[in-house]
């Protein structure tokens, strides 16, 4: 029985687990945290990756622990609508996806549908990797060694793992900084996400979810790096001056900063020359971190499918890993692309420019309000290539 070892049990990595047990593997995932993480915000599930969802047999249990968003509604700096757009109906449709999910819910369904026919091990990671030439010796921080077929990191967009199968990976800093908080719900917070943006391309959003909380979002474009390598005490700072003379709803998501739970992330992308070397391989975010626009859990699920599919009998591993590189760039390539201009467009420095930005949106929510899901082809696409077929794991 072939056997594989996944480093990180978030979504990309228990994924895989569950294609590679369908076809009869043997896995073992690390997890450097002590305990499955059960924080983190909205995500979406579309397009190629909400088939991959359906043919698990997982589709009925995420639309049910769904966060019941109704959709997005852009505001003005005193709160008022200026367009909305309600959640999509189908696979890719809107703004807000019909299956929109908490990232910890996602995880939490991912590793009981895996639990018995995985071997977890949390509080543990890979130290060090040696190629043979039918296998590869991991030596986990432990000390323990495990011999695998293949070694995944599926790991986040910083992976520290990374650099075991591509070292030196560079990220694509795109200065955009976003800090997600968890804060108590008010009679006031609906089931809509609102976002409201102002000048000096500062945003505002909150977003229901279905633990009786809200999710929090302040965001902002800087030249700086290095934000979110700073204490929480220093990016608390931070976004208080930050956001100081920002109204709406502003003052209460700053209020809750000294307690609410949060992290702020640098938003930015792994562009590879490639994802593998001999038996090790990268997948999800470690991979290929997308970027802004919400396409990486359906990437994730995607990249499963594909990777365990082309390892699917354990024969000549080396081979299948760039099979499945040559399968998922297209995907990954327009996923990626990503120009500056684009989150300029989206958060105006100006007073001038979100004058435009209110009035591109209340014309997008007129067209779509006529003409159905005409908008749609103007995001960011979710389907790019068609979902292959692998002998051993279920068809469509």
């Amino acid at each position: 029985m072939p056997h594989a070892l996944i480093s990180g049990a978030s979504i990309a990595g228990p994924a895989l687990a569950h294609q590679l047990h369908t076809l009869g593997w043997r896995v073992t995932v690390v997890e450097r945290a002590e305990r499955l993480r059960d924080e983190g915000q909205n995500v979406d599930i579309r397009g190629t990756g909400r088939e991959v969802v359906r043919r698990m047999g997982l589709e009925g249990a995420l639309l049910g622990a769904g966060t019941g968003e109704l959709g997005v509604r852009f505001l003005d700096g005193r709160g008022g609508t200026v367009a909305e757009f309600p959640a999509g109906e189908g696979d890719s449709d809107g703004m807000t996806a019909e299956l929109e999910i908490l990232r910890g819910e996602l995880s939490r369904i991912l590793y009981e549908a895996t639990a018995d026919s995985t071997d977890y091990r949390f509080g543990e990671q890979i130290a060090d990797l040696v190629d043979h030439d039918d296998h590869v010796t991991a030596t986990l921080a432990s000390g323990e060694e495990i011999d695998a077929d293949v070694v995944v990191v599926a790991e986040g967009t910083r992976s520290r793992t990374r650099d075991l199968v591509v070292p030196q990976a560079d990220l694509v800093e795109l200065g955009l900084y976003i800090a997600y908080l968890t804060i108590p719900r008010t009679a006031d917070d609906d089931r809509w996400w609102r976002w409201m943006h102002t000048v000096g391309t500062r945003g505002v959003g909150l977003r229901p979810d279905n633990r009786g909380t809200t999710r929090a979002m302040l965001s902002f474009l800087s030249d700086v790096r290095g934000v979110e390598a700073l204490d929480r005490e220093s990016q608390v700072l931070l976004l208080r001056r930050t956001f100081a003379d920002v109204g709406w709803e502003t003052p209460r998501v700053l209020a809750a900063l000294d307690d609410a739970p949060m992290y702020l992330d640098a938003v930015a992308q792994a562009k590879l020359d490639r994802w593998s070397s001999g038996r090790r391989v990268l997948l999800g975010d470690a991979a290929w971190s997308a970027g802004p626009f919400g396409t990486g859990t359906s990437l994730a699920f995607t990249g499963s499918w594909v990777l365990a599919g082309e390892l699917a009998d354990g024969t000549d591993v080396p081979a299948a890993l760039r099979r499945y590189e040559q399968v998922m760039r297209p995907f990954v390539d327009r996923a990626q692309d990503v120009k500056p201009a684009m989150l300029r467009a989206m958060n105006p420095r100006t007073a001038a420019g979100h004058a435009l930005r209110r009035g591109a949106f209340k014309v997008a929510a007129g067209v779509m309000d006529r003409f159905g899901g005409l908008l749609s082809r103007f995001s960011p696409a979710a389907a790019v290539i068609d979902l292959p077929t692998y002998r051993g794991l279920p068809a469509a």
